[in-house]
């Protein structure tokens, strides 16, 4: 057995104190922040569109009258800034890192926010990562959050284990593409959350069809989805199915994610809504 660092989050050992209880891992929030429900969106590999969900409910929430917040959890792969058209440098005061407000009054941290090039890679190791997203929650001011959305990168290595361990979670968001590895994906996703207790809302199925223009009809563009069969076998719900729609592109890729329109993640954010407190 090697040296211990007291990192749990990059270590595979199977000793005595990581067998504590899962809370006395939880790290506590800025003194300054005032923080409701914290909810994760998650998926068992990348390129599924977490950060599109993540955008989307955190903008719905905002038009509902709450307070909405995004903690940009995918440091080596951040596009929460991009998809709000945020360009500036976060900046700092005594008491802790402020976060950036979005056009419709969003809250936002994210590694590309604290760059000197928002281009340039993030070359760090998972302990490195894995602490600066513990930062985003330590050191942030998330001044009167009702809801705080956390982006998380894919999988179940470092950062997710940190997010998992280090923030109380109220809640997962599974988002997932209907290719036919998806039953493994939400498989990783979802039996990870069960290991950790925490919560699972249900699942968003993005890329599921497009629609044709002309006659309605919608296209499985990957196949015919099974999503729902899935769903059922985890006794989880299908919150939402999100098209393959070039107008959604085209807001988000130009940075106006806020002025998206469609109703196909209204039962999703109802959800959250009804999601309790831990």
């Amino acid at each position: 057995m090697s040296e211990c660092n007291h990192d749990c989050a990059s270590c595979g050992e199977s000793c005595a104190e990581r067998q504590q209880n899962p809370a006395d891992f939880l790290e506590q929030p800025n003194a300054q922040s005032r923080i409701g429900k914290v909810i994760g969106v998650v998926s068992g590999k990348g390129g599924v569109g977490k950060s599109l969900v993540t955008s989307m409910l955190a903008v719905l929430m905002q038009r509902r009258g709450h307070h909405a917040g995004i903690l940009d959890a995918d440091v080596t792969g951040p596009s929460i800034p991009q998809a709000f058209g945020i360009h500036e440098k976060a900046m700092g005061c005594e008491f802790g890192i402020l976060p950036i407000k979005s056009k419709t009054g969003i809250d936002i941290i994210s590694v590309n926010l604290l760059l000197d090039n928002e281009r340039d890679p993030v070359v760090w190791r998972g302990p490195v990562i894995a602490g600066v997203v513990k930062q985003f929650w330590t050191d942030v001011i998330w001044e009167d959050v009702d809801y705080l959305f956390v982006d998380m990168p894919p999988g179940t290595g470092d950062v997710p284990l940190t997010v998992f361990q280090s923030i109380p979670l109220d809640g997962i968001i599974v988002v997932a593409s209907p290719q036919e590895l998806v039953s493994m994906i939400v498989e990783k996703a979802v039996k990870m959350a069960q290991l950790m207790n925490i919560p699972i809302i249900g699942v968003v199925e993005n890329m599921s069809y497009v629609q044709c223009p002309d006659c309605g009809k919608k296209i499985p563009v990957f196949g015919e989805s099974h999503i729902d069969e899935i769903a059922a076998e985890y006794g989880i719900p299908v919150l939402a199915k999100l098209p393959i729609d070039p107008a959604l592109t085209k807001v988000v890729d130009s940075g106006l994610v806020e002025l998206f329109e469609g109703d196909w993640m209204e039962a999703a954010a109802d959800q959250v809504e009804k999601v309790e407190k831990k």
